[in-house]
């Protein structure tokens, strides 16, 4: 399963910074506006101990984490919708990502040019917020037009898809994103077809700056709008120091936190960030493992047996019998899969089991 977040932002806030930190790329990073114009794309494996764990288990040849993608994607301005800026193009590249990581500057620094002048998160977030509404809106307007002369008709599924695109249109003329909403099912395939850019669920990085003057220790009341704004919004955030991050990409990886500590850098770094990615996106992870591979598999949350065993392979899920699971603590505790089994941890699952995050599985199929 291959999926992307968008890193948005107003110009010059950390985008490429933070991109180059998560994926150790070099793209142009510069103390200016509309430094990034094409999208990069970098693949980010999810940090995971238990991966590790397993693969040790099994003395494995070889270890396969699963990963997320992430898209730097060009500044925003206020009029984006309208085209302003790179403005078409910076919503035609979010539209196609499936979640979205909106960069916001967190620190006061002179030296560091600011695409407004000021540090203020909150008006920072609304500028590209309000972007994102106002383009959902056309978007709504013109399906709304489209569905007339089907409900004229009395249309039952135009009739069902235009009371949804109402909700929506009353929620976005309210200032509040469509993540806010709650659906059904049946709702949900239309909102879905509608390929709404605040359905997509968000994400906020604040940067941070290792011994700047960072917002949330200044007490002047912009951090705490600005987490109550997040919150308003249906979204999540991380405090995130991408310049320190990104000055750690030589570091091994054992000894990075030591680093962090000796530079007194705050936040919940990197791996804080990457799992909080994944999280929103709704995935969880189950594993296979073995002398010759230990993997992570990437499925959503609420998938069944048969529907994690395409993820492996289509004939697991078309001609699957039964799966063997039992949880990742549960085999590393009882120290081989055959004491596993002798005292009954191993189950048989069939297909109605939804898989719990964490699961090691053996797939059985016709």
């Amino acid at each position: 399963m291959s999926l992307q977040i968008g890193i948005v932002g107003l110009p010059n806030v950390g985008k490429s910074t933070l991109f180059c930190a998560l994926t150790k790329h070099n793209v142009a990073v510069e103390n200016y506006p509309f430094c990034t114009i094409d999208p990069s794309v970098g693949v980010v494996p999810v940090p995971d101990t238990r991966l590790n764990n397993l693969s040790k288990f099994s003395n494995t040849e070889k270890e396969v984490p699963a990963i997320v993608e992430f898209v730097d994607i060009a500044g925003l301005v206020k009029g984006a919708s309208e085209g302003e800026g790179l403005g078409n193009k910076f919503l035609s590249n979010i539209r196609e990502v499936d979640a979205i990581l909106h960069t916001v500057r967190f620190f006061d620094d002179i030296d560091v040019i600011h695409v407004s002048g000021e540090i203020d998160p909150v008006k920072d977030m609304e500028v590209i917020n309000l972007e994102l509404m106002l383009s959902d809106l056309e978007r709504v307007n013109a399906r709304m037009s489209k569905l007339e002369r089907d409900v004229k008709k009395n249309d039952k599924d135009a009739v069902a898809e235009q009371e949804v695109m109402t909700k929506v249109l009353h929620s976005l003329r309210e200032s509040k994103p469509v993540r806010s909403l709650s659906f059904t099912e049946e709702e949900l395939v239309f909102v879905k077809q509608a390929a709404l850019l605040t359905a997509k669920p968000m994400l906020y990085a604040l940067n941070i700056k290792t011994g700047g003057h960072n917002l949330q220790e200044l007490n002047d009341g912009r951090a705490e709008k600005a987490f109550d704004y997040i919150q308003e919004q249906g979204g999540q955030y991380v405090l995130m120091d991408a310049q320190t991050e990104r000055d750690l990409n030589d570091v091994a990886d054992e000894d990075k936190d030591s680093f962090r500590q000796e530079l007194g850098a705050q936040g919940g770094g990197l791996i804080d960030l990457i799992k909080k990615s994944y999280e929103i996106l709704g995935l969880i992870t189950f594993f296979t493992t073995g002398e010759k591979e230990t993997r992570a598999w990437t499925i959503k949350s609420g998938s069944t047996a048969p529907i994690a065993g395409a993820a492996i392979h289509n004939d697991f899920k078309d001609k699957f019998i039964r799966a063997e699971v039992i949880g990742t603590s549960e085999l590393l505790e009882a120290g081989s899969y055959a004491k596993a089994r002798d005292l009954g941890k191993v189950r048989t699952e069939g297909k109605e089991y939804v898989v719990k995050d964490g699961d090691v599985m053996v797939f059985l199929h016709s």
